[in-house]
C-alpha cells in the first residue's frame, strides 16, 4: 500500500453523485492499493499513520500526532499513486490492485485506521470520480510505501 498523507487545516471531497464530507485540522490520506498488498499492510500504515507526530507542540515541533491535537482524518482511495511513467508518457497501472481485490483492503484499511484511532475516519467514495479540496498546513507531506520495510 501506499499512502500520501498531508497535514491538513481543512478538507473536502466531493463526488458527481453530490456526496460531500468535510475534515478541519487533521490529516488527509490518499491510499493507493497494490496488486501484492494484504490485510497485514491495512494495520501497519493505519497504526503507522496514527502514531505519526506531525503537529507542532509549544515549541513550534512536529511532537503531536492527530490524536493529540483531538485532529480529523479523511481517506481517498487514489490507484494512481502506483503510477509507472518509466516508459513513454502513458502511465501504467499494472502494480494497483484491480477493483475486485482493491476494495475490500481499502474497507478493511478504514477500519484499521478506525481501531488505531479511535473515531469517525471520514472517507471518499471509492472508485468514483472526486473533487478534493484541501488546505495543506505547512506544508506538510509525507510518503509511506508498506513494502518499504524498516
Amino acid at each position: 500500500m501506499r499512502a500520501v498523507i498531508q497535514r491538513v487545516s481543512s478538507a473536502s471531497v466531493r463526488t458527481a453523485n453530490g456526496a460531500f464530507v468535510e475534515i478541519d485540522a487533521g490529516l488527509v490520506i490518499l491510499l493507493g492499493i497494490g496488486r501484492d498488498d494484504a490485510a497485514a499492510d491495512c494495520v501497519r500504515l493505519a497504526e503507522k499513520i496514527v502514531a505519526l507526530r506531525l503537529f507542532p507542540d509549544e515549541a513550534g515541533q512536529m511532537n503531536r500526532s492527530v490524536n493529540e491535537i483531538d485532529g480529523e482524518l479523511l481517506v481517498v482511495s487514489q490507484f494512481t499513486l502506483y503510477a509507472n511513467v518509466r516508459k513513454g508518457s502513458r502511465p501504467s497501472f499494472g502494480d494497483a490492485a484491480k477493483s475486485d481485490a482493491a476494495r475490500p483492503l481499502y474497507e478493511e484499511f478504514i477500519l484499521q485506521l478506525q481501531t488505531a484511532f479511535g473515531r469517525r475516519v471520514e472517507t471518499g467514495t471509492f472508485g468514483a470520480l472526486m473533487k478534493v479540496a484541501l488546505v495543506n498546513d505547512g506544508p506538510v507531506t509525507i510518503v509511506i510505501d508498506t513494502k518499504d520495510r524498516d
